[in-house]
């Protein structure tokens, strides 16, 4: 076993992405488990149970994804936006690793909805977008694709199916302890690596699915939810157990943090932005700009300046 090979003793439980690599099956992927950092996120609404869920696999899955951003700095923004109970769903993810989410819902059409609901029930109608925001580069990429499917994860696969041709496999759990109040979430990403042998068809091109990804994929779905949200079981273990016979290879794992950006000076410069008449229809009773962030649910007060004597 090599010096990369999966480690059994790391204390790596929570807010930790890990990324991997199946040589044998031509797979690479990312597992993730969100415990502390999801707390936090959630702790900023007083989100129903089904909203709070919904984010807490949104917030996973965001992980999963924008932890390939290498450079201090770069963004990764899922958005989905329907017409249903859930009208809007944010998370973003800013390399090295911090992560933040908000939801927007109709409490009324919300009311009736169980956690662990369907992707109809939640969206209804809507579309799923992916933005990347490369810093050094100053690229851009978005895709966009219907929200389809009975979750998120199966939205994921599809929006890689489609945008990228990539065939991919997502899971994610989500689990509450109601007794401590405490939220895990956990998520999987596997990715048939696109190549193939020289002078051969590429394998994610070829007709029918490559027996190596068949056979990836059916570890992939022998994964159980407990194991993704048990904080007392390590990613390593988990990865090894999936993965033993084809000698799995980890890469340096990604801490992942609460963050937002939302600071005084950002939120005066957006206003800098408004002519002065505007500015004043900003204005409470009191004279007062309060601005609220989205995410962490802070509020800015921009007081009216004391008149001179």
């Amino acid at each position: 076993m090599s010096s990369e090979a999966i480690l059994l003793d790391s204390t790596n439980v929570a807010d930790v992405v890990l990324p991997f690599q199946v040589d044998g099956l031509d797979v690479r992927g990312r597992i993730a488990r969100l415990g502390p950092t999801l707390d936090a996120v959630l702790a900023a609404h007083a989100y129903p149970a089904a909203v709070a869920r919904l984010l807490a696999e949104a917030l996973t899955l965001t992980a999963l994804l924008g932890s390939v951003l290498r450079e201090e700095g770069g963004q990764l923004t899922l958005q989905a936006k329907s017409n249903g109970p859930v009208s809007l769903l944010v998370t973003d993810y800013k390399a090295p690793g911090e992560v933040r989410g908000y939801a927007e819902f109709d409490p009324e059409k919300i009311a009736g909805i169980e956690p662990g609901a369907s992707l109809p029930e939640l969206f209804g109608e809507g579309y799923l977008a992916l933005t990347v925001d490369q810093t050094a580069s100053n690229d851009r990429y978005q895709g966009i694709v219907a929200l389809e499917g009975a979750s998120l994860a199966e939205a994921a696969g599809s929006y890689f199916e489609t945008s990228e041709q990539l065939p991919s496999r997502v899971r994610l759990a989500v689990r509450h302890d109601g007794l401590a109040n405490r939220w895990y979430a956990g998520g999987l990403l596997i990715q048939h690596l696109p190549r193939g042998e020289e002078g051969a068809q590429r394998l994610f091109a070829a007709d029918a699915p490559h027996p190596n990804w068949q056979h990836a994929t059916v570890l992939a779905d022998t994964l159980r939810d407990e194991e993704l949200t048990d904080p007392s079981l390590t990613l390593e273990t988990v990865l090894w157990r999936l993965f033993h016979q084809d000698q799995p290879r980890i890469y340096t794992p990604i801490v992942i943090t609460k963050g937002c950006r939302c600071t005084r000076e950002r939120i005066q410069s957006v206003l800098r932005q408004f002519s002065f008449n505007e500015l004043m229809d900003m204005r409470e009773p009191d004279g007062a700009i309060r601005v609220n962030c989205a995410f962490c649910s802070k509020d800015f007060v921009f007081e009216r300046p004391a008149e001179k004597d």
